[in-house]
């Protein structure tokens, strides 16, 4: 017997809003939660070393998460999936806010970051798909401030619990956001069949998945107390990228994967645009992750917390200018300017370590701006190359790498600062040059492939897009200039018309 639809079914603006709900919480904890660590860590009697490997936990969970979504939508119904996620929120996050020991704490903080990637991926895409073009811009702008606003934001309130001595209450919020999220979930139920039980299970791709994301996080978790050569940081940091590696050259080559790589990876805009994605992410929040510790040793908290907020009024203006150009030619522009902006945020953080106030002011907005102009920008790019009816699979495989650079990459860092350049400014400026040459590398290995594959800005056709069966633009192959064969004309996916 199916299940009744909810009173608000099919109702864009209460839809949207339970996707918002369900993405905020995890997020801005992630950012958050570092200045709650010393009370945290004395009221639950937990080791430094402790609380590292749990939020690394929950950081690997957030990663399987995107592959075992694209898993159970494929063979269980849809809509009560998100169901059984959103109850897995509040299950966790009430462990969380209620925690009296370690082990509940962590396993708390897991079910956190599996739960929030598996809303994500079941709840994202249908939002972006199952409402005409008219509503996609608006998704693309909810996406964008889900993601880096949230993370832009998490410094501000975990500065004002930090300041009031207390970490429960925020916890305690983010159970309240989790109970709006089922009752929004329960009150916009439609039944959504699986998206087709003939699908691969695969597997391989989710044991490697899965052993590959709980090894690198457990690695770099480990980086709190060992040295970065030792057996127990750098054997199952490297082991884990190793296992994702193996992962998407098994997808790509599988006859039947469970996420479609193959036509990702074989095209220009996509690797192009994933490129940026990963180099942004990796390089951003290592930045803003560094400089608020030091800005919160000079200034407390609360106070780096507010110096930082421009990085939340720059993420906001990118969601909006995507938005603004996302039917347009110019969206495969504004990553190259969102990388622009990274490298000058940087740059200005560069100018004196620690940073002065006005710098910091500065530096934070241009940073904001960068990281909401890249990634999801670059992200919808990739998407448009492809047809609809793989973007749920594509998005999570995106979702997961870009994860893994977020997260995974700042504790490396800020191992880096700990124990390189003789002090923690020292060390902060010597990761801001490694950064900066990673945005500044990773445009131009974008831009060489983009040039090396022929590909040129064109308005995507977003009637095609929608209907699920075509791209939303024609994407050469990858490399595809430098692979032809003199004399020979291109053909259309080699060299598509300016539009």
């Amino acid at each position: 017997m199916a299940i009744p639809s909810g009173p608000l079914a099919g109702r864009y603006p209460f839809v949207a809003t339970m996707a918002v709900l369900a993405l905020v919480p995890y997020l801005v904890l992630s950012a958050a939660l570092s200045p709650l660590i010393p009370f945290i860590e004395s009221d639950l009697s937990m080791s430094p070393q402790t609380l590292s490997l749990g939020l690394g936990l929950g950081n690997a969970g957030y990663a399987v998460g995107t592959v075992l979504a694209v898993l159970f939508a494929q063979h269980l119904p849809q809509r009560f999936m998100l169901v059984v996620y959103a109850t897995m929120s509040v299950v966790g996050s009430v462990l969380c806010a209620a925690a009296q020991d370690p082990a509940m704490f962590i396993i708390g903080h897991i079910l956190q970051g599996l739960s929030t990637s598996l809303l994500l991926i079941a709840a994202v895409p249908p939002l972006a798909l199952g409402f005409g073009a008219e509503k996609l811009k608006h998704t693309a702008v909810i996406l964008s401030v889900c993601i880096f606003g949230a993370v832009a934001a998490g410094p501000v309130f975990g500065g004002i619990q930090a300041n009031a001595h207390a970490w429960r209450p925020l916890l305690w919020i983010t159970v309240g956001l989790s109970v709006a999220v089922v009752i929004l979930v329960v009150l916009t139920y439609e039944h959504t069949p699986p998206a087709n039980r003939d699908a691969p299970k695969d597997p391989t791709a989710i044991a490697l998945a899965t052993a590959g994301s709980i090894a690198a996080f457990f690695g770099a978790s480990e980086l709190t107390t060992h040295a970065f050569v030792s057996a127990i940081t750098l054997i199952p940091l490297l082991g884990g990228l190793l296992l994702i590696l193996v992962l998407i050259v098994w997808e790509t080559k599988s006859r039947n994967p469970l996420l479609p790589l193959g036509p990702l990876l074989e095209s220009t805009i996509p690797v192009s645009g994933v490129t940026i994605a990963l180099c942004a992410a990796a390089a951003s929040v290592s930045v803003s992750d560094l400089t608020l510790n030091l800005v919160t040793a000079q200034h407390g908290a609360l106070h780096a917390g507010l110096l930082f907020l421009p990085e939340l009024a720059g993420a906001l203006i990118a969601a909006f200018v995507l938005g603004a150009v996302l039917e347009t030619k110019h969206l495969q522009y504004l990553p190259m300017i969102g990388m622009a902006f990274l490298a000058v945020g940087i740059g200005i953080f560069l100018i004196k370590v620690p940073s002065s106030q006005g710098l910091t002011l500065v530096g934070s907005g241009f940073t904001g701006v960068g990281l909401g102009a890249t990634v999801s920008p670059a992200l919808f790019g990739a998407g448009f190359s492809l047809p609809a009816a793989n973007l749920q699979r594509v998005f999570a495989m995106i979702e997961l790498l870009r994860g893994v650079a977020a997260f995974m990459i700042a504790p490396i860092f800020v191992h880096f600062v700990a124990t390189v350049g003789g002090s923690p400014a020292a060390g902060t400026r010597d990761a801001l040059w490694v950064s900066l040459a990673i945005v500044v590398g990773g445009s131009a290995l974008a831009l060489g492939l983009y040039f090396a594959g022929g590909a040129r800005p064109q308005t995507p056709q977003m009637t095609t897009f929608l209907n699920g069966d075509e791209p939303a633009w024609p994407s050469p192959p990858l490399l595809a200039r430098l692979r032809r064969t003199p004399g020979r004309a291109p053909d259309a996916a080699e060299d598509p018309v300016h539009v």
